[in-house]
Order: structure tokens, then sequence, then C-alpha cells
């Protein structure tokens, strides 16, 4: 009790009047009878506690007070009322406040922090006090009248806390809610503005939550969603279950299609992808799936598929159209340079020679135009494959050469054909593709010259990427093109001066060809030139070296012309008068023997009837066109126990596919028409296996098959009819185990080695073995084998 009144005494300050240290000691005792409890509060340094007389002057000032205001007690005592240390504004706020609440005029100041308590009610509010450097802070104030034995005021005690560790706390509190609100603001606005329509499910498939569009998508509103079953919402409820199911089972779906059913009856076909999620235990919560509305998408892909089904009809119209037009030109074509061809041979004047070689040129002219045109519609329709085989470089461009020789000799202009002596001159890739734009090349460079050189260089190309290039150099000395036509020089229909077209001739697709040509073989092709100084075009294409030269069929002509020609038994198939003149025509002046067919159902009849060594069959014939007869006899072959008969398929097809379709029919080679009477009897002389030689000595065998080796081949030939022999035993014991594959890939590599060696018949049971392979027809595969056995042990090689 003493340290207390002396703790009182000690912050009292100065004592002044008697009356004063009356209320001092009045205050005193009052504070004596709070009790315990408030006087530790009013001694503990952790609150201010402020004691005033009845008019608000403080007298009593702790240090709590102290610590907190930074006032001492001396500076505050006797001095200043609680209102000066308080925040002006709040107090006169408090005063309007109070006014109004108790409907009583309260003056701001002293009064307006104390009026509740002088009243008898618990007063405790939040008020800024002001500290002596000026600084502020919050605080909470409870406010107690302090009153005498006979309950008259005396003062206050007023007690506060500061409240700034609170307030902050308030305030981080305030910007957490502020920010989860922001959030979930922001969340929902992404929810809300996705263009799909989202929604979650519990694991059973119960909706939990959805935004805008999913309300839209169902005609139903939030509320009457969530907690609807997601599958009351599809045309099938069923599958519409089974995709939460998917997603509980494999974690997530995609692109997962389902009709959604609107409360009007309106359905929309949506494309969901959805997924689970879960709460930050990692528990499964749920699904959450978005659906997008695919119905536009829809429309436009059955708008495409059918613009494409139209483009496909329209692209099969117009192969269907070439490949008639092909057919109708080459034809009639077949006899103007067939006819234009024997007259050539007959005696003429000279002015009767000139007369027909205008005739040929115009005919081969046509015939260029045509084929430039298929060639060019096979390209744009990406239906024009390149082969990759070997073939001698110095060949080709001796063939070249060979084929342009005439014109440049005509016009008297050196023609120079080079290759580097760094090229290796064997390599692979399309000899007939290559030739075709070197002879466009070639010829251009011939036709728009008209004094000096043409040549043809070919050297490696160092600026390439593929190690293995080549580039072609075809420069002359002729007119030259304009620097602003060059860019044209290669579109389609177009000549660098429109009038050479009348001077010079030419459709302006070859240079076209060429260019599509050389890309496609994954080259480039640029030009050089100047008016009257000639030009340069230049290309390159990778091909790759090749280990040995190559036989071709076409290449061999030169090597067998000389040889004799067998005689043979030929069935020529054409319903054409026309076509059947010329071919018998040209076939006049050999040891051929002749039948005539107008249709392939006669072809057959006389084939059945007869024995022929060659079938020559058109295609196109009315009875029976040409690929149903030539069916028709391998047929008849095969049940006979027959040897396939070469057929050479005539035929005035040239479009893509058409070569296989002939060898799916049976056919062992076809040309093109029109044709050419050194092409037939080549072909025919490749194609045909001689009948036995009846003038065979005595001790000869009577039945053997004589075969003329070309003599750059004889010493392969009996390796090579070696290994079919081995080929026979593993056909039947691949035949035995039932491996049709190793039959189809034996007589595969048969039918393509059998003619390069000169043993045709080996390509045609070949041929025929792949295809019964195919088939998985093992009796046919059978009887291939046991017709190349036979052919083995009748075969003889000579070299006369």
């Amino acid at each position: 009790m003493v340290d207390d009144e002396y703790a009182m005494k000690s912050r009292s300050g100065v004592a002044g009047t008697e009356g004063e240290a009356t209320l001092r000691m009045s205050a005193e005792e009052a504070m004596l009878k709070a009790g315990a409890l408030q006087r530790a509060i009013f001694n503990s340094a952790n609150f201010s506690s402020i004691a005033t007389d009845a008019k608000g002057v403080i007298q009593i000032f702790n240090v709590g007070a102290e610590r907190m205001l930074g006032y001492t007690a001396a500076e505050v005592v006797n001095k200043i009322t609680p209102a000066d240390i308080s925040d002006p504004a709040e107090v006169i706020t408090r005063a309007k406040a109070l006014s109004a609440e108790l409907a009583t005029p309260i003056t701001p100041g002293f009064e307006a922090l104390v009026f509740k308590a002088s009243r008898g009610i618990e007063d405790i509010y939040e008020l800024t006090y002001i500290r002596k450097d000026g600084s502020r802070f919050p605080a909470v104030v409870s406010v107690t009248a302090l009153r005498d034995a006979q309950d008259a005021i005396i003062g206050y005690l007023l007690i506060g806390t500061d409240n700034t560790a609170r307030k902050r706390v308030e305030a981080e509190q305030s910007k957490l809610d502020q920010r989860l609100r922001d959030q979930q603001f922001y969340t929902r606005s992404l929810i809300e503005s996705n263009i799909d329509a989202l929604m979650t499910t519990d694991p059973a498939g119960i909706i939990t939550d959805v935004n805008k569009q999913m309300e839209a998508l169902t005609g139903s509103t939030r509320d009457e969603l969530i907690g609807a079953p997601f599958k009351s919402y599809f045309t099938d409820p069923e599958r519409a279950e089974a995709g939460i199911k998917r997603v509980l089972s494999e974690k997530k779906v995609t692109d997962y299609e389902l009709t959604a059913c609107a409360r009007g009856g309106k359905q929309t076909v949506v494309s969901y992808n959805a997924t689970t999620f879960y709460d930050r235990d990692r528990t499964l919560q749920g699904v959450f799936a978005a659906a997008r509305d695919v119905t536009e998408r829809k429309r436009v892909e059955a708008e495409l598929q059918q613009a494409k089904a139209m483009a496909e009809t329209a692209s099969q119209a117009k192969s269907d159209f070439l490949a008639s037009m092909s057919h109708e030109i080459r034809t009639p074509m077949n006899a103007i340079i067939g006819i234009a061809d024997l007259l050539a041979k007959t005696p003429l004047s000279a002015e009767q020679d000139s007369y027909v070689q205008i005739f040929r040129r115009a005919g081969d002219n046509l015939l260029n135009l045509i084929n430039d045109i298929l060639d060019l519609s096979k390209v744009e329709a990406s239906q024009l494959e390149l082969e990759r085989t070997g073939f001698s470089l110095e060949d080709l461009l001796d063939k070249v050469k060979e084929m342009v020789a005439v014109r440049a000799q005509e016009k008297g202009l050196a023609l120079v054909c080079e290759i580097a002596p760094d090229v290796t001159p064997y390599r692979s890739g399309d000899p007939n593709r290559l030739r075709q734009v070197l002879l466009n090349l070639v010829g251009n460079a011939i036709k728009f010259t008209e004094s000096g050189e043409v040549a043809l260089r070919v050297g490696t190309d160092a600026a390439s990427s593929a190690p293995d290039a080549l580039r072609f150099t075809i420069s002359d000395t002729g007119i030259g093109i304009p620097g602003e036509k060059l860019g044209a020089v290669f579109e389609r229909f177009t000549q660098a001066d429109s009038s050479t077209t009348r001077k010079y001739g030419g459709s302006g697709l070859g240079l076209t060809i060429s260019k599509r040509l050389v890309e496609l073989m994954g080259g480039s092709i640029r030009v050089e030139s100047g008016v009257g100084t000639g030009s340069v075009f230049s290309f390159a294409v990778p091909l790759a070296p090749w280990a040995g030269p190559a036989r071709r069929a076409a290449e061999s002509a030169g090597a067998d012309a000389e040889l004799p020609l067998p005689p043979l038994h030929i069935l020529l198939v054409e319903d054409s008068p026309d076509n059947r003149t010329i071919t018998v025509a040209y076939l006049q002046d050999t040891p051929y023997r002749v039948d005539l067919a107008e249709n392939g159902a006669v072809a057959c009849e006389k084939f059945m009837a007869g024995r022929y060594d060659l079938v020559l069959m058109d295609r196109q014939m009315p009875v029976m066109d040409g690929m149903t007869a030539t069916r028709a006899i391998r047929a008849w072959e095969q049940a006979n126990q027959r040897p396939p008969t070469p057929i050479i398929a005539l035929t005035a097809s040239a479009l893509k596919g058409d070569q296989e379709k002939f060898v799916a029919a049976g056919c062992t080679a076809y040309l093109t028409k029109p044709i050419k009477r050194d092409v037939l009897l080549h072909a025919i002389r490749e194609h045909s296996t001689p009948p036995p030689d009846s003038s065979a000595p005595e001790g000869g065998r009577t039945d053997a098959i004589l075969v003329h080796a070309n003599p750059r081949l004889a010493d392969l030939i009996p390796a090579f009819l070696e290994n079919r022999r081995h080929d026979v035993a593993a056909i039947l014991a691949a035949l035995d185990r039932l491996d049709f594959a190793t039959v189809e890939s034996l007589g595969h590599g048969m039918k393509g080695a059998g003619g390069s060696f000169g043993f045709q018949p080996i390509t045609d049971i070949g041929a025929a073995l792949e295809l019964a392979a195919e088939r998985a027809d093992g009796d046919a595969s059978r009887r291939c084998a046991s017709e190349l056995a036979s052919y083995l042990e009748r075969v003889e090689v000579t070299s006369a």
C-alpha cells in the first residue's frame, strides 16, 4: 500500500493547492477502491494510464503513458487534457457521432472522450494518439469515471493500449482478404470469360460448379446445374457417364465428343477435354471438364470433305479425260506417223521426200506436245514417280547427242558433250527423266541457235549440300533471253518472246516440265542469258554412284541389232484397220508370220487353237478388251500347263498406273502408241523366245531352247542360270512350309532379272509366280516352279 501511494505521488507532479491535494488524494482513494487488478494495470508499463480531474486536466501520468507518448509526467500533469494528445479530427468526428447517437449536443474536445463514462455507460473506443515527436499510433482507450463516496464524479481514468500491432495484423489480414477476393474474382472472370463451357463434378459425376457458357449450353441456371448428374444433359447419358469414368481411370481425356441437349431441345455437338483435380493433400476432389462447341467445325469439315470429294471427282474426270484424249489422239497418230515412216522408205522424188519429211516432223511435234501435256498433268497431280536404277552416264549422253545430232548438223552447229574427268560414270537415278530434261534443254538450245555451238557439260557440284550431286550445264550461242524475261521462261505456255513461237515452234511446256522434273529429282535449275550472247541453263541433281554397268532393255538394241531375226509366229490383236495395216507393213521384211484378230474374243479363240511365239495386244477393243483377253490367255496357259507366251501390249494409254495394270493382267511388256518400226522390232526381239531350231545336229536335243547371249553378259549367264536352279529348290521348300512371302520375293527377283540377261521366259515365269504367291495359290506356284525347272533343263546358250 505504501509503495502504491509512493508511485502515485511520484507521477502526480508538484503538489498544488490544498484543494488539488485533496483531489489527488481522492483520486488515489478511488484507485484503491478500484481493486488490486486496476492498480496493477495503472502501474503497468504496457498500458498508458491517465487520470484527470473532473474538468479533464491530467493529474496522473504513469510509466506506460510516458513510454507510449514520449512525454514525462511533469510535462503534462496540470497542463493538458487527453484531448490535446488525441487526433483533433477524430475527436470532432466522435462528438458528432455521439451527438447523433445520444440525441444531445456534445462539444468536441475532452467532453467527447468521456461523455459516455460520465453517464455511467461503459465506453471503449479506438483513437489515434499523437506523440510528443508528432508521430501517431492507434490506441484502444477504456474510460472510467472516478467518483467519491457520495458518487459524485471527481475525475476520469483513461487506460490506453498501443493498437499498432493489431492494426498491422488487421491491415495485413485485410490485404490478404482483399487479395483472396481479387483472386477469386480473377478466377471467376477467367472461368466466365472462357469460350468453352466449363464445369466441375465430384467423383460420382455430380456437378459442383459451372460457368455461364455451360448454362447457355444446357439452357439451365447455375443453381439448377449444381447438384445434378452430369450425364443428364446429353443425348447419350451412358456415353457421358463413361466419359467421367474414363477420366477417373486415365486421369484425363482429350477430344471426347458428346451431344449436349438443352431444355429447349437444341442439340450441340461438343468436344470435351477433361482432367482430375485434387486438394493440397492430394485427395481426389473430382473432374474438371471443358466443352467446346464443334458444330461449326463439324460443318466446315463436312464441307471440306465434300470439297475434297468434288476435287477428287474433278481430278478423276481430268485423268479420265486425259486418258481418253491420249487414246483418241494417239490412235490416229499411230497411223499418221506409221504411214509417214513407210512412205519415207519408198522411192520418192525430191519434192515428195520434202513433203514426207514435213509430214514426219509435224507428227513428231504433235506427239511431243501430247507427251508434254501428259507429263505436266502427272507432275501437277503428284502422279509422276521416279524410278531408281543404275545407268551409264556416258551411254545416256551418247543417246542424247545421237537424238539431237541431226538437227544440229542441219543448222551447221558444233555439238559438244563433255564429262569432267573426276565424275564417276556409273550413277543411280532415273535415266529416262534425266534424258528427257537434257533433250528439252539441248533441243531448245539448238532451236534458238543459228550459228556457233551448243555444249552439254557434266561436272560435280561443290555448292550443293548433296555430296553426290552432279551439275549439268547446257550453253549455246543463240539469240539469248532479255533480262526482264528470265523469270518467266519456266512458266507454262510461255516463251521469252511470243514471236518466237511462230518462228521456232514449240508449246512453251518444255522448260516448265524440265523444272518440275529437276525439282522432283531433288535438284534446282537456273538460267543466265543476255540478248545476242546466248544462254546457259544449268541444273544440279543428286545421283549416287553405282557399282557396275547397267544393262537396260532399251540400251541393248545396238548389241543385238545385227543378230539374225528368228522366225516367229505372231498374233496381232488390233481393232483399227489402219493400225493393222501399218503393223503388218512394219513386219513385211522380217521372218515373222503374222495372224490377225480384230478383238480380244477372236484373239483368245485363235490363241487356244494355234501355237504362237508372241502376241501383240491392243488395249481398247470392242467385244473384249486387251487386258481381259490377256488374263484369259494366262488362265488358259496355266490350266493347260503351257509356258507363258510373251504378250506385248500396244496401247494409246500413257498415264500413271497403266504399266502396273498391264503387268497385273499378265502382259510381258507394253509399247505406247504411236509406235515406230525400229522400236517395235526391238521389243519383239527382246521379249520373244525363238522356236526350237529344226536344223539342229542329230546329236543335239530336239527340245532344246536356244538363246543368243549378249556377248557383254556371256561370262555372267552361267552363274545366273545356276542361281535360278537354286531358286527352284528354295521355292519348293518354301511352299512346303506355306511361306508365300519368300516365293513372292523370289518371283519378283526373277521378273526383274530374267529379261535383262536375255531370258524373257524367266521374267514371265517370275511374274506369274509373284502373282500366284500374292494370292497364296500353292498349286499355281508349284506349276510355275515346274515350268522354271523344265525351262532351265532345256535352255541352251549360244554366242552365235
